[in-house]
C-alpha cells in the first residue's frame, strides 16, 4: 500500500526528512511515532501527495500521489487530519454528504457511517452544535467512507472518552480484517500497544528504528519484569537462586522482583514453574511502547530492516 525508499525533504538548509525508507502492506497497521517536529506530518503530506520530496520515491497504492494521475487512486484513501475542522453551518448529514459526493458515492448510505460512530442520533444537527469528540467522530467517519483500502489517521482519538476510543480501535480492527492497511501517527503511545503490527519511530526527520514492538525490545536490549508472590521462605529460595545469575530483588515482604533479558525470559519462567503450587501468582511486564520509544529516542542506535519488517 506505501513503498517509500530514501525519502527526504529540505526547505532551504533545514533538513525536514532524511533518507526515509518505509513500507506498508494490506492488513496491517502501521504507527508513526516521534516528538513534536520529528518530520511526522512532513511525511504524510508526501503520502497524500500534498507535499513533493526532495530526493526519494514514493509509491501509494502502487502509484505516485504527486502525478495527477494518481487522482483516480485518491478515493480508496481514506484521512483524518490531526485538526478536524468542518463547515459549522451544515449537519453532519449534509457535511458527510459533502465528501461522499468527492469521492463519487452514493449518499444513500450515509446512516451506515453515522452507526458505526455513535452519531445517527446527531446526524441532522448542525456541526456548531457538536462537541470536540463529536467532531472527531465525524472525522473519523469521513476517513471511513468508501471502504479505503488505505487509512491514514493522525491522533484519531484526540478530544474522546475512553468508550468512544475502544470503538474507534474495534472499527480499525475491523478495517485490518477486511484488508486494509491503517497508519496511525499518535502521541497517545499507551493506546498502541496491542493495536499495532509495526512501528516506525522519527527523530529529528530521521528513522531512527522500525519494526514490530517485540523486535525492537530485543534489538535495544530492554528487559521483562518478573513479579513473584510466594511466601518468605519461597521467596528466599528465588532470591538465593537467582541472586548470581540476574538481577534480583524483594520490594515488601512475600514478593521477588526478577529482570529478565529478552533472551533469558523463558528459560527464568522455566525455573520459576519448578515452584508451582507454592507460588501464589506471577506478573510479567514488558516494556511498553511508550518506554521503547523513549530508550530509542535517547540513544544512538540507527535505523535498520528488521526481520519483521
Amino acid at each position: 500500500m506505501i513503498e517509500l525508499l530514501g525519502i527526504s525533504k529540505s526547505y532551504g538548509r533545514k533538513k525536514a526528512l532524511e533518507g526515509i525508507s518505509l513500507t506498508l502492506s494490506n492488513g496491517q497497521c502501521l504507527a508513526l511515532v516521534g516528538h513534536n517536529g520529528a518530520g511526522k506530518t512532513t511525511l504524510i503530506k508526501i503520502i497524500l501527495g500534498l507535499l513533493k520530496p526532495s530526493n526519494g520515491s514514493v509509491a501509494v497504492l502502487h502509484g505516485d500521489p504527486g502525478n495527477r494521475s494518481f487522482n483516480r487512486n485518491r478515493r480508496h484513501i481514506g484521512f483524518l487530519p490531526e485538526q478536524v475542522l468542518f463547515q459549522k453551518t451544515l449537519t453532519g448529514r449534509e457535511t458527510l454528504a459533502f465528501y461522499a459526493r468527492l469521492k463519487g458515492l452514493s449518499v444513500k448510505t450515509l446512516d451506515t457511517y453515522f452507526e458505526r460512530v455513535d452519531l445517527l442520533g446527531a446526524a441532522d444537527r448542525r456541526v456548531g452544535t457538536y462537541s470536540k469528540g463529536m467532531r472527531q467522530r465525524l472525522g473519523i467517519a469521513q476517513a471511513l467512507l468508501g471502504q479505503p483500502k488505505l487509512l491514514i489517521l493522525d491522533e484519531p482519538t484526540s478530544g474522546l472518552d475512553p468508550v468512544a476510543r475502544q470503538n474507534i480501535y474495534k472499527i480499525l480492527d475491523e478495517e485490518k480484517r477486511k484488508g486494509a492497511a491503517v497508519l496511525i501517527s499518535s502521541h497517545v503511545l499507551t493506546e498502541l500497544d496491542d493495536r499495532i503490527d509495526r512501528v516506525a519511530i522519527l527523530n529529528d526527520g530521521k528513522l531512527v528504528a522500525q519494526g514490530s514492538i517485540p523486535t525492537l525490545r530485543h534489538q535495544i536490549g530492554m528487559h521483562s519484569q518478573m513479579k513473584i508472590s510466594a511466601d518468605r521462605e519461597i521467596c528466599r529460595e528465588l532470591m538465593t537462586m537467582f541472586q548470581n545469575e540476574i538481577p534480583a530483588r524483594s520490594q515488601f515482604a512475600g514478593e521477588v522482583i526478577l529482570t529478565c533479558p529478552p533472551a533469558r525470559k523463558v528459560e527464568i519462567l522455566g525455573k520459576v514453574m519448578a515452584f508451582r503450587g507454592r507460588i501464589q501468582d506471577i506478573e510479567l511486564t514488558d516494556p511498553t511502547l511508550e518506554q521503547v520509544f523513549n530508550a530509542y529516542s535517547t540513544s544512538d542506535h540507527s535505523a535498520g530492516e528488521l526481520s519483521d519488517a
